[in-house]
């Protein structure tokens, strides 16, 4: 079945069109991120959370070949079960929805989607970046050029430490992208509340994001806005763990040859079970603070300007 477009839900349109906050939530996270059925208990929570906050959830998905910005609870556990869910990114949206498959958005995609029906603020866990060794792979995460041509609001736990930080703070330098730190000026590392790097602006409240995204605005800027809001220390990684198992992922990666785009995903498994999974527990009290931030940052954005 080919789809005939983009489907926004009822509850999502009718927020837009009253000015209400709407949050936007990928669905990588769900069909690949967590393992089952964790990742439907945690789509499900990430959405109360919103609800309770007062701001409208729209998880980013595509269902038979429809791209679709508010999920229904049957179609996120389809993405939650399903086992032939694609990790789509924008360049594989039109083949998906040509091939009539489900697919789960990422960082990228979502962004896309989201921002194209209107929803400003988009919580996710971790965006990508430039690869380890991307000098010699030129192994670069799609997320970055995306967020350099979509003016949303990613609130994210900074970028995988499995990733060059360094090379990934100047890519978004060079592409445009507004970075301030969420109460923090040290760059997150997604598993840890520090990745060592720091960064040049913070805020330390959401209506202070409201205000830089509203001058954006005045400005026409077309990129996107990240707030790097850092896991909780006391629910991170432990650093010096974080550190160690880190060290050893990388010498297990060289040791079996993996190169290019399959060296992320080994190493964050290698970690994983290496950690007898709390860095699965660090990346979803990660991706829960994240939301919590940019509900706050929604609401901030739908009230009245200063």
């Amino acid at each position: 079945m080919t789809a005939t477009g983009v489907r926004v839900s009822a509850g999502v349109e009718a927020a837009l069109e009253a000015r209400r906050p709407v949050v936007a939530l990928e669905s990588t996270i769900i069909s690949h991120g967590l393992p089952r059925p964790r990742n439907l208990q945690v789509a499900r929570e990430l959405e109360a959370m919103l609800d309770q906050a007062g701001v409208t959830a729209a998880t980013v998905g595509v269902v038979a070949g429809q791209p679709i910005i508010g999920l229904s609870p049957g179609e996120v556990e389809i993405l939650a079960t399903s086992p032939d869910v694609a990790k789509v990114g924008v360049r594989e949206l039109p083949l998906l929805m040509a091939a009539g498959g489900h697919g789960a958005t990422t960082v990228a995609s979502t962004a896309v989607l989201a921002r194209g029906a209107g929803i400003r603020v988009f919580a996710t866990g971790g965006i990508g970046g430039v690869h380890r060794g991307a000098g010699q792979t030129f192994d670069e995460s799609a997320d970055l050029s995306t967020l350099g041509r979509t003016p949303i609001t990613v609130v994210c736990a900074g970028v995988k430490s499995v990733l060059d930080v360094p090379a990934t703070l100047e890519r978004l330098e060079t592409l445009g992208v507004t970075l301030v730190g969420f109460g923090t000026r040290a760059m997150p590392g997604f598993f840890v509340a520090d990745s060592g790097f720091s960064l040049e602006w913070s805020v330390g409240t959401a209506a202070e994001v409201a205000t830089i995204m509203r001058a954006a605005d005045a400005l026409f800027l077309e990129s996107a806005i990240v707030v790097a809001n850092p896991v909780p220390v006391e629910q991170q990684l432990e650093p010096a763990v974080h550190e160690a198992l880190l060290t050893e992922a990388v010498e297990a990666a060289e040791s079996n040859g993996i190169q290019g785009k399959a060296v992320t995903p080994f190493l964050l498994d290698h970690i994983y079970r290496a950690s007898g999974g709390a860095s699965l527990e660090a990346n979803v009290s990660a991706v829960r603070n994240n939301v919590a931030v940019a509900a706050g940052i929604a609401r901030a954005f739908a009230g009245p300007g200063e």
